[in-house]
Formats: C-alpha cells, sequence, structure tokens
C-alpha cells in the first residue's frame, strides 16, 4: 500500500484500507490538516512510518450521544488526545475574557466545534467509555498545563492537567520519540513500571513517591495556601526546563503526586529530518471538501527550518514546550520538502515563510557544547549574551542561498518573528555576517512590512519580559533606514508591543506612545497581555511576585483598566 495514503477519520475510510483493527486512534480540537505544523499529522505519521495503524477523529462532538467517540470503536493500543494546536481557552477567548466569533483551526472559521479545557473533556468522555483502554494526552495544552498552574480563565490555581482530566499518561513538548517508545511499551506489554521510565513522559501515582535526586516541589495544596510556594515551584520548573540534563520532577497533590521525567536529549539532525520527511500530503482531509480553513491558508506554502527558542522572554512558552536547545533540519531535508512544494495545487512559485519561532537562530548553538550541558541560564540572550553562544548568520545565508537557486521558486518570505539582538547591538552589527544577514532580510525576503517585537520602550517593564533595552531597537531603525534608503526598498518596520503586563501601569504606557523614537513608524500592533500557564509571567500577573527573585511586582489585573491601558496607546497616536 502507498504509505501516503491520507490517515482515516472514519469508518468507510478505515474499510477501504481493509483494516479490521487500529492501533491508535487520535482525538483533536482542531480539523485534521495532513501538515507537519500541525502535531497531530506529525504523530500519525510518524507512528505510521513505523508500522502503526493511525486513525483521527477530528473535533469530535461532545454534546450529542457521543457518536463521534464510539464510531472507530476500541484501539489495539490506546487513546491519543490534543486539544489541537492551541490551548483552547486561549483559541477561545480574549485578553478581556470575551468569547471569540470564529476559530482559524476549523473548517470556514466556525466557532464552537471544541469545548472549554478541550482535552480535559475528551479524556473524561473516553474514560468513561472505554476504562480499561489507556489514554494518552499531548499537545500545547497538556503540556504547559503538566503540573500546578494559573488559569486566568478561572482566576485559580489548577493542578496538573493528569488530576483534572483522568488520564493514563501525558506526553509533553514535541512527542515523537516519546509517543514511538510509548506505543512500543505498551505493544509489547512491558510492565507499568519500566513505562514509567520512559523520558519526556508525565503521569499522576498514589501515595508518596520513593525516587531519589528528584526535584521534589510544594504541593498543590501548600499552593493553594501560599502564592509564595507556586512561584518558588515555578522557579525550579523553569530551571529544570532549560537544563541539558534535568532531574525527575515531583509534584505532590491529594493523595499522590505527578512524576514529570525529564526529557529527551535535543534531536538531532538526523532526528529532526526524519521527523519531516514523511509521506504528508499537506492538504486538508478531504472530508472538507475544500473548505476553508483559515489556520491551513496562513501556513500551507510554509517550511519549519528547527525547533527551540533560546531568547527566554517571560512572557513565552516556546522553551517550555519545545525547548531551549536549537534543533535544526539538515539543508537537504529543507530543500526537498521545498521541491515537493511544487506538486501542490495553487502553488505559483512563493513561499509565506521559512522559519521557526525565531526564524534567524537556525544552526546556532554554543561554541562549546561541554558549557551547554552544564548551563542552568533560562536565556542565552537576557540580561547579556552569553559568551559562548555562536550568533553567525552564516549558515542561515547559505540556506537563503540555496533556495533561491532551486528552479521554480521565484520568492520566498520571513514571516516568523526574528531577535535582533542576534546580529545586532548598541555599538553595530556583531559580526561579519550580520550586516549581509539584515540586508538581505529587509531587501530580499520581507514582503513590505519588517515586524519586530520589542514589546516595550521602558527599561523598568523590559526587565520583567526578559527583553533587551529598546535603545537596540533605536539602533534597529537607524540600520533598517539606511538600508532601505540605499536600496530603494520600499518597505515598513512595524514594532509590535504589549500592553499590560506586569509592572506596567498607565503612566508606562503614556512614556511608550509618546516615545520619540517611534514618531514617523507604524505602531498600531499592540497587544493585551493573557496570562498563559506556564510562563514567569502568568506567575506574577497571579502571584504579585517576581519567582526569579521574590520580589514584589505590580500588576494590574482590572479588566477595565488593561483595556484603557492598550486604548491609551491608540488614542495618544
Amino acid at each position: 500500500m502507498d504509505e501516503a495514503y491520507m490517515i482515516p477519520t472514519s469508518v468507510k475510510e478505515v474499510e477501504n484500507l481493509g483494516w479490521d483493527y487500529i492501533d491508535v486512534i487520535l482525538f483533536s480540537g482542531d480539523a485534521f490538516i495532513d501538515h507537519p505544523s500541525f502535531g497531530t499529522a506529525v504523530i500519525a505519521r510518524y507512528l505510521q512510518k513505523h508500522g502503526y495503524r493511525v486513525a483521527v477523529v477530528p473535533q469530535p462532538n461532545w454534546r450529542d450521544d457521543l457518536r463521534d467517540f464510539r464510531k472507530l470503536g476500541r484501539p489495539r493500543l490506546y487513546f491519543g488526545v490534543n486539544s489541537g494546536a492551541m490551548d483552547s481557552m486561549v483559541n477561545h477567548y480574549t485578553a478581556s475574557k470575551r468569547l471569540r466569533s470564529n476559530d482559524a483551526y476549523t473548517p470556514m472559521g466556525k466557532a464552537g466545534a471544541r469545548p472549554d479545557y478541550a482535552t480535559s473533556v475528551y479524556t473524561k468522555i473516553l474514560k468513561r467509555l472505554y476504562p480499561d483502554v489507556p489514554v494518552v494526552i499531548g499537545g500545547i495544552e497538556a503540556s504547559l498545563r503538566r503540573l500546578t498552574h494559573y488559569d486566568y480563565w478561572q482566576d485559580s490555581l489548577q493542578p496538573s492537567i493528569l488530576v483534572s482530566s483522568g488520564a493514563d499518561y501525558l506526553s509533553y513538548g514535541m512527542g515523537e520519540r516519546t509517543m514511538l517508545e510509548l506505543t512500543r511499551a505498551i505493544e509489547s506489554g512491558r510492565n507499568v513500571s519500566d513505562i514509567r521510565k520512559i523520558p519526556q513522559l508525565a503521569f499522576f501515582m498514589t501515595g508518596r513517591s520513593r525516587q531519589k535526586d528528584a526535584a521534589v516541589l510544594h504541593s498543590f495544596e501548600e499552593c493553594l495556601r501560599d502564592k509564595a510556594a507556586f512561584a518558588r515551584n515555578f522557579h525550579e520548573i523553569e530551571t529544570a526546563a532549560n537544563m541539558m540534563n534535568p532531574p525527575v520532577i515531583i509534584e505532590p497533590c491529594h493523595d499522590g503526586y505527578v512524576r514529570v521525567n525529564p526529557p529527551y536529549p535535543p534531536a538531532t539532525e538526523a532526528e529532526m529530518d526524519s521527523f519531516w520527511d514523511l509521506p504528508f500530503t499537506k492538504l486538508p482531509h478531504p472530508r472538507y471538501k475544500g473548505k476553508h480553513i483559515p489556520a491551513y491558508e496562513m501556513i500551507k506554502f510554509s517550511i519549519n527550518t528547527h525547533r527551540g527558542c533560546f531568547g527566554g522572554c517571560n512572557f513565552c512558552t516556546i522553551a517550555a514546550h519545545q525547548g531551549k536547545f536549537i534543533q535544526s533540519r539538515s539543508e537537504k531535508s529543507i530543500l526537498g520538502e521545498i521541491g515537493r512544494l511544487k506538486s501542490l495545487p495553487g502553488f505559483a512559485g512563493n513561499i509565506s515563510d521559512v522559519g521557526a519561532p525565531t526564524a534567524n537562530m537556525y544552526g546556532m548553538r554554543g561554541r562549546d557544547t561541554g558549557l551547554c550541558a552544564v548551563c542552568r541560564r533560562k536565556s542565552c540572550l537576557f540580561p547579556s549574551v552569553c559568551r559562548n553562544l555562536d550568533r553567525s548568520h552564516a549558515r542561515l545565508l547559505s540556506l537563503y542561498k540555496s533556495i533561491s537557486a532551486l528552479k521554480g521558486i521565484r520568492h520566498f518570505y520571513i514571516g516568523s518573528g526574528i531577535r535582533y539582538d542576534l546580529f545586532l547591538d548598541e555599538k553595530g552589527f556583531v559580526d561579519e555576517t550580520s550586516y549581509p544577514y539584515f540586508r538581505e532580510l529587509v531587501t530580499e525576503h520581507t514582503s513590505g512590512i519588517l515586524k519586530v517585537a520589542p514589546e516595550h520602550t521602558e527599561d523598568k517593564v523590559l526587565k520583567l519580559m526578559a527583553k533587551p533595552s529598546f535603545r537596540l531597537f533605536v539602533r534597529l531603525r537607524a540600520e533598517f533606514d539606511a538600508i532601505v534608503r540605499r536600496t530603494g526598498k520600499h518597505c515598513l518596520l512595524i514594532p509590535y508591543f504589549i500592553s499590560g503586563h506586569p509592572g506596567c501601569g498607565m503612566a508606562e504606557m503614556k512614556r511608550l506612545s509618546e516615545n520619540p523614537a517611534l514618531r514617523g513608524i507604524h505602531t498600531e500592533q499592540v497587544q493585551d497581555f493573557t496570562p498563559t500557564p506556564m510562563t514567569v509571567s502568568s506567575v506574577m500577573f497571579y502571584t504579585g511576585l517576581d519567582p526569579h527573585t521574590m520580589q514584589p511586582v505590580f500588576v494590574e489585573r482590572d479588566t477595565e483598566r488593561k483595556r484603557k491601558q492598550k486604548s491609551f496607546f491608540f488614542i495618544k497616536k
């Protein structure tokens, strides 16, 4: 059978494949799109590559007689569950807790196709219908709620999603290796104590932990009583998440504890290639009959070059989910994927994005990896750039040159975010590759607008965000204007800002809006801060403490005053 067959989503499709059983059934809050930008497709294709029969139930109806949860029956091994590419609460609600009117991951952008807290809702249904079948949860919602976390929408601390959902296992982070090992373990009938040693796996156990050399956190109950205990917990969790060789994490809760096993080592280049060099059709499932799916339209002609981010912004979850260490694909794998774009319907030779969480971190690493192995820094860039970090853009420029030489590629853009402190400091460009990279970015790979994210102008707020001084943006603007002037390129520089972040009040937003360095450029892009699980900023928002220093932090929690912070900026403009 051609391994590029579309993953089945219905009984008829399973029958057409001639299957008399299914190994793994995945339930997802998103429409099913067979594209490497969507985790459900990646796990399905990766398990398929290793000989397993995988089916997907996208956006099951949880409000009727639950026929979507019954239609494919019982899998041979286990159910997998995720909320989709986003936390379901971030997907559903604005920063002011208003219900969104659309959902980019649903056909025609229709809202209401998934429940609040989708991972828990789906899991509880499956455990009720099939109590003896293991349920494994994963994806961004499960990953970032793996331990006690602040839930902005309930305005309260919540226990690990393992506790609230009743799931048997949680695969956190990027889960290809974990899910393959777990699948093999369940298939071979390995005993539970052996399965519970698999890296990057979390689970709940009753009783007391006897694990030696573990990082034991304050219990969920202690965190409920004492916000400082929650802040200290998070500091421990964050430190572990940014280490190459972290310990086991134990968090007592109720009559037992949550155990989080250390992750796999950062994926090698060969492993990264194996995750992408799979027979993706790169199309939505035929069940949607060509209906417009907004999220797919945004990424269908895009290319991912790597994973991870060592920027360490306090409001960001990338490192908590993908890891701090950059894991890059080979040029051959990237160029091969680009070559296959030509067979996609509607492709006219233009690639919308060649990037990743931070586009210009491709291939970057420490010069001495031995130092990285023992490093406990959260960020390689803040409060100062690590001396061991190799910031050369040579490999990235070489990749760009190779892409430009491909026949049939008219243009490619960098739509992902960049870190300008990787090629610029307040004195100027940092090495011989920096100016050539920035010049090429502006003149060749920007479709009229270069978006960057200084996030704020005030040092007090920027420090709490773990972002560099605004003076660096001022230098960037000067260099940008010089390139535009010399080349005649028509291009705008658009800075992004955050209002309502811990440490930011109306006085700080007033100074931001009146900053003279912003005169003459478009500054409409202001986002109200939303506290999301497993970020430093959300811990500050809930506790009023900086978990790194345990010092008090001003927090604007009133929704109306937060709205005024954002609107004040536009009024002043």
